[in-house]
């Protein structure tokens, strides 16, 4: 059973910055893309930025210059280093992971989610 545990969310001023991981644990063989979406009240769930396995990532056009995902593989672990935070970056971000096990083969797996409040 692969699991996503996340933590790093929080409350911050505008213009500040959080730390977000992500650690991915269970029966993995390999890990395809790793990374990040976020979704605001009433909005659909959006890409922040995505790690592939080669290293190429993907960074959501709002967040370019600010955000940076990065990761650990050996540990099988993904970060988020969140910079100059606005408010309209307030959302509960999400840990997600394209990944392959000898259960279930190739699959994609979500973790519970952590909050990031940016507010004054």
């Amino acid at each position: 059973q692969v699991q996503l545990v996340e933590s790093g969310g929080g409350l911050v001023q505008p213009g500040g910055s959080l730390r977000l991981s992500c650690a991915a644990s269970g029966s993995i063989i390999s890990i395809n893309v790793m990374g990040w979406y976020r979704q605001a009240p009433g909005k659909q769930r959006e890409l922040v930025a995505l790690m592939a396995r080669g290293g190429s990532t993907t960074y959501a056009d709002s967040v370019k210059g600010r955000f940076t995902i990065s990761r650990e593989s050996a540990k099988n672990t993904v970060y988020l280093q969140m910079n100059s935070l606005k408010p309209e970056d307030m959302a509960v971000y999400y840990c997600n992971a394209d990944l392959v096990t000898m259960a279930r083969g190739r699959s994609v797996y979500w973790g519970q989610g952590t909050q990031v409040t940016v507010s004054s």
